[in-house]
């Protein structure tokens, strides 16, 4: 599992780091701190037939993407 932190960057940023990640792994872990990010990465997860969750962590969300 590798961790992307997408912290502090705005869409469409954290999109193409989760889309690079899971060029190369299985599982990813992207952090993020803004709605409109949480909102983007699960939907791009969803969309490549992912298991996508997320949970609050501190003031943004970790967003667990699985096979």
């Amino acid at each position: 599992m590798v961790e992307i932190d997408a912290r502090g960057r705005s869409c469409p940023e954290p999109v193409i780091m989760a889309k690079r990640a899971l060029k190369e792994n299985e599982e990813i872990d992207v952090l993020v701190d803004n709605r409109a990010s949480l909102e983007n990465v699960q939907r791009y997860g969803r969309a490549m037939k992912k298991q996508v969750s997320a949970k609050e962590e501190g003031t943004g969300w970790r967003i667990e993407i699985r096979r």
